[in-house]
């Protein structure tokens, strides 16, 4: 490695930042308890009044208690070509799921679901915590 390629360092985003990020994007993965141990699903999210709502392929049973903690991550890295930079976060706090008729209809409407039938699920996550980085360019090395 030369001199002037580029590495990359991992800069920590603002909570600010972190919720920009996440509204700018559309899908991610769902993290919650299943049997004991942690479980992760694919899913499709919607950042709205302060909550996150997220349709995922996730058994109604594991999130029935209200207010099981979950967390949800996103991310978006450079291109195999290793152009542009990167950033994870992460989005964790209590969750429940939808019952209500109409927002339930709405969410189905508006959030692409991964599967149909039992485990097609909606899930509100209350924020309380955000993290996150962005991987950029160091610069040349000395």
């Amino acid at each position: 490695m030369s001199p002037t390629d580029a590495a990359h360092r991992l800069v920590e985003v603002s909570g600010a930042e972190a919720l920009y990020l996440l509204e700018g994007s559309s899908s991610g993965r769902l993290v919650y308890p299943h049997r004991g141990a942690p479980a992760l699903r694919p899913a499709a999210h919607v950042l709205a009044h302060g909550h996150l709502v997220v349709r995922a392929p996730v058994p109604g049973a594991a999130l029935r208690q209200g207010g099981a903690p979950v967390a949800y991550h996103v991310d978006a890295w450079p291109t195999a070509a290793g152009k542009g930079a990167g950033w994870s976060l992460t989005v964790s706090g209590p969750a429940e799921l939808l019952t209500d008729r109409d927002e339930v209809a709405h969410y189905r409407r508006t959030l692409t679901g991964w599967i149909h039938g039992p485990h097609d699920t909606l899930v509100r996550l209350l924020p309380q915590s955000v993290t996150g980085f962005r991987l950029s360019p160091a610069g040349p090395r000395p």
